[in-house]
């Protein structure tokens, strides 16, 4: 179909690098190159991907001491951050009524 418009309308209608019937970038040898850099990278990944570091016992609560430490080192950060209790009796002192007033 790309063809028969090409020829028939003795050229590409619009601007020729974006929309429907663009016209195809040449393949280069650099990206070919890339393109196989790229592939090699990925099949690596998946090769290092699929062979696990640890087994699945050694990987089963392997952390759970380290993650118990960070988050009594953050509880402990929230605790000194966090304000003194006011009470409700300091905040009404000046409310007292058991003085004797003269009269």
């Amino acid at each position: 179909m790309f063809l028969t418009m090409a020829l028939l309308r003795k050229g590409i209608s619009g601007k020729q690098w974006i929309g429907k019937y663009r016209r195809p970038r040449a393949i280069t040898w650099q990206m070919k190159r890339n393109m196989l850099v790229h592939l090699e990278r990925e099949a690596e990944n998946e090769y290092w991907i699929s062979r696990p570091y640890m087994t699945t016992e050694q990987e089963r609560g392997h952390a759970a001491e380290r993650r118990a430490q960070n988050w009594l080192k953050i509880k402990e950060t929230k605790f000194q951050t966090f304000p003194e209790h006011k009470y409700i009796a300091d905040h009404l002192s000046h409310l007292n009524t058991t003085k004797t007033w003269s009269s």
